[in-house]
């Protein structure tokens, strides 16, 4: 009556009822799973070739690569320079080299080793990385040196760059969410007017300003083979090192190999201070449901270097602060044990957002908590973040901290599932330290932080002066003398003759 359905066999049927899930099947062949042969295949391995240029991989199962240039220059080195050139190099990143006629030439070569490119600048780091069939290698890295070593700059490219800052510029200033701009405005007045504190983002007054010349000067400083790191997943050492002696070693630059100007090897001055930006944010989005008028706040001190031992212990302590917005889209419960949920958004309902952020670089660091409410609430926002950085000090709790190290180290993982982030991971850190830390290296340290450590760098980070960046209506900000005697006291709370007479 029902045909062939009537025998089949379902895996909760009778066809082995005696045998436990937890044992394997009887008479299955034993399953042979692929696996790494020997500690080679999962170590980075580091060539450095005789003009300084180092070469990283890791190996990874897979067709496909990812293969880069990581250059150890960005807007914190523009001290001697105009502002905003790396901004320019990001933007001019993939146009037309002495090889390739156009960035539609560049496409398409990419294109027959369905390949893909970009570049990303920093404050401290540019990054030239191609995506693309590992059997590709050779023509991806010639591509790279190219594009690197031998742009040509014209004025065309030159003048369409300059359109697309100003048009970047424009919507950065329009967009609902503020955070590049606060970001921006938190370096700045954590260190002010030097290295990780320069705008990371060119003046509109500066578009003009760069040209050929002035590009030309600054790449034959910073993109020299000492600066520089190749850098490769998924494909084998050896040939990744045969192909950078083929293009990247004699190779004489379109700039010149003359001596440029001194390198800026400016070590970070923490300042502390306050930058604020009047903004009307009553219209930032239109539509039937748009976006209440909102004041954001941006309260940092200074962290370390994650060349320092205690940048673990800041990494779990910022995991453990976490936060989010008012709105957590990935269903109930989601980051809801973080203690900026806890403590601030569950007790507080008019507050719309409250996250933690940290930025660490080669010399300084910058632990700062981003918060945003309806500008007649913006004194009680202000004693509240400052109580959290207070609390930071407190008594920390055994299971607090370990789901803490446990997010840290699941999030890391996770993270590293994914062939551009081991790239970036490998690139960055062979860029400032010549080797690698693996991950089970980094998770076994992460697993050794105690509540006395995340104490410890607390302590140490509340004898610093605040950084503040404020924008939109500024009516209720707190003066600058009084964060930062808040965040002196015991409990983070103004100072009572402000709460009367302000």
């Amino acid at each position: 009556r029902c045909g062939l359905a009537a025998g089949r066999s379902y895996s909760g049927g009778g066809a082995y009822p005696s045998v436990s899930l937890a044992c394997p099947l009887p008479g299955v062949p034993k399953a042979v799973f692929a696996a790494a042969e020997g500690r080679e295949r999962f170590e980075t391995r580091v060539t450095v070739l005789e003009n300084g240029l180092r070469v990283a991989s890791q190996n990874k199962f897979g067709q496909f690569c990812t293969v880069g240039i990581l250059v150890n220059s960005g807007s914190r080195h523009e001290a001697k320079y105009l502002s905003g050139i790396s901004h320019f190099l990001e933007k001019l990143a993939f146009s037309s080299t002495a090889q390739f006629g156009s960035k539609d030439e560049i496409l398409l070569t990419l294109e027959k080793h369905g390949g893909i490119c970009d570049c990303q600048a920093s404050r401290d780091t540019i990054m030239y990385a191609v995506s693309a069939d590992a059997r590709g290698l050779d023509t991806v890295v010639n591509l790279l040196a190219d594009v690197t070593l031998q742009p040509r700059l014209s004025d065309e490219e030159i003048e369409m760059t300059r359109m697309a800052i100003r048009f970047e510029l424009e919507d950065l200033n329009m967009r609902p969410d503020p955070e590049p701009l606060l970001t921006e405005m938190i370096h700045a007045a954590a260190f002010r007017d030097n290295t990780v504190g320069l705008n990371r983002f060119c003046p509109v007054e500066n578009t003009d300003k760069i040209n050929r010349d002035v590009l030309h000067s600054y790449l034959s400083s910073y993109y020299t083979p000492d600066r520089m790191v190749l850098a490769g997943v998924g494909i084998e050492h050896e040939h990744l090192v045969e192909c950078a002696r083929k293009y990247l070693l004699g190779v004489e630059p379109v700039w010149g190999s003359g001596q440029g100007r001194a390198v800026d090897r400016s070590v970070a001055q923490y300042t502390g201070g306050i930058i604020k930006v009047e903004k009307d944010m009553s219209d930032v989005s239109l539509g039937p449901t748009p976006i209440p008028e909102l004041t954001h706040i941006m309260i940092g001190l200074e962290s370390c270097s994650f060349l320092e031992d205690d940048f673990i212990p800041f990494a779990v302590l910022n995991m453990m602060m976490g936060g989010g917005g008012s709105f957590s889209a990935g269903g109930p419960g989601k980051g809801m044990f973080t203690r900026l949920y806890l403590n601030v958004l569950n007790r507080h309902h008019w507050m719309y957002n409250a996250t933690s952020y940290h930025h660490s670089y080669e010399d300084t660091g910058l632990l700062c908590i981003h918060a945003s409410a309806d500008p007649k609430q913006v004194r009680e926002m202000v004693e509240i973040i400052t109580r959290e950085f207070i609390l930071m000090a407190g008594a920390v709790g055994e299971v607090e901290l370990e789901r803490a190290k446990t997010q840290l180290k699941s999030m890391l993982m996770m993270n590293l599932e994914s062939r551009p982030v081991i790239f970036e991971d490998v690139g960055r850190q062979v860029l400032a330290t010549n080797t690698r830390k693996l991950p089970h290296e980094l998770c076994a340290l992460i697993s050794q932080v105690k509540p006395t450590d995340i104490k410890r760098v607390v302590t140490k980070m509340l004898h610093k002066k605040p950084a503040v960046a404020a924008l939109g209506d500024l009516t209720d900000l707190p003066t600058y003398e009084h964060i930062q005697a808040a965040l002196s006291s015991k409990d983070g709370r103004l100072p009572r003759l402000y709460r009367l007479f302000r």
